[in-house]
């Protein structure tokens, strides 16, 4: 039975008619859609490690684990979205697929962005206790690294499964010790080594 014969036939009230009218004529132009929801997830991300992604150069969401991700605000029907990565982890690199497009006409949740992360440094670690205003300088296959700041490092190049490191301190900061735990070891495939440094 079509909407309008039961109407008819059931003597509904003019008010409650019309709203039934409206609200199928909506439904039958998309106007009853809902805002889409934007999200997707990440793969590939070390141990230890964050990332930021946004959407449309805003709603940043901050991710530490390989999970699903969704975006707070949602989006019209209609609308685009645009996700990208604001902050990339340390030595890592991680690049979005499907992350740009158009709400549908329905406002259907989209859930396929992938964000994918990839190592560029197979032995990095964390400084802890470098007074402000102090370096630090390790070495590692005869590579120099700097460091000015508490945190996270990463020394550039990915290296092969099984290929033993090293990292030294090669110069010490001013008036501090720094000493080095793990650092030495034995690669292991996609998985980024892990050297505390810790300075007095």
């Amino acid at each position: 039975m079509s909407l309008f014969r039961f109407i008819r036939s059931t003597r509904v009230p003019a008010s409650l008619c019309a709203a039934l009218l409206c609200s199928t004529w909506l439904a039958g132009c998309g106007g009853g859609a809902f805002d889409a929801m934007i999200g997707g997830a990440l793969t590939g991300l070390n141990a230890g490690a964050s990332v930021t992604v946004q959407n449309n150069n805003a709603d940043n969401v901050t991710l530490t684990t390989n999970q699903s991700f969704s975006f707070a605000t949602s989006i019209a029907p209609g609308g685009t979205y645009s996700v990208t990565v604001l902050t990339q982890p340390v030595g890592e690199n991680c690049t979005v697929t499907n992350g740009a497009g158009t709400v549908d006409s329905f406002g259907d949740d989209v859930s396929n962005v992938a964000v994918t992360c990839a190592l560029t440094s197979s032995v990095g670690g964390t400084v802890s206790g470098l007074a402000v205003g102090n370096s630090v300088w390790l070495s590692s296959a005869g590579q120099l690294l700097p460091i000015a700041a508490n945190g996270a490092f990463a020394i550039p190049g990915v290296l092969a499964a099984g290929t033993g490191y090293s990292v030294t301190v090669a110069a010490q900061p001013a008036q501090q010790t720094c000493t080095i735990l793990n650092g030495s070891g034995t690669v292991v495939a996609g998985v980024m080594a892990s050297v505390l440094v810790t300075c007095n």
